[in-house]
């Protein structure tokens, strides 16, 4: 069955993402607000993927020095919507200077 929920971003353009799991899997991602094609590409992206992997990938990405972006507040979602108490915080490109952080 299908969980559905509504998170509020913080930091970003958007002002919140409605998303909807089924298991580990995400079936849909809106954002409302943020740049639009950027926004839908996450969304179209994601589709069918598991929450942990879209975790993984899109966690700690930095949009304009503001320390998180509408791809890290889904990261964020998903993982509270699991209960996930490890972060993982960004420097640099995405595949430098990864730390892992438990809450």
């Amino acid at each position: 069955m299908a969980k559905k929920f509504t998170y509020k971003t913080q930091g970003t353009c958007s002002k919140s993402i409605e998303i909807e799991l089924e298991g580990d899997i995400v079936k849909s991602v809106r954002f409302e607000g943020g740049c639009h094609g950027n926004t839908q590409g996450i969304g179209l992206l994601t589709r069918g993927m598991q929450a942990a992997d879209v975790i993984a990938r899109l966690e700690g990405i930095d949009c304009k020095g503001r320390g998180t972006s509408c791809p890290d507040q889904l990261a964020k979602a998903l993982r509270q919507a699991h209960g996930c108490g490890e972060t993982r915080k960004r420097s640099g490109s995405p595949k430098s200077g990864e730390t892992f952080v438990k809450k």
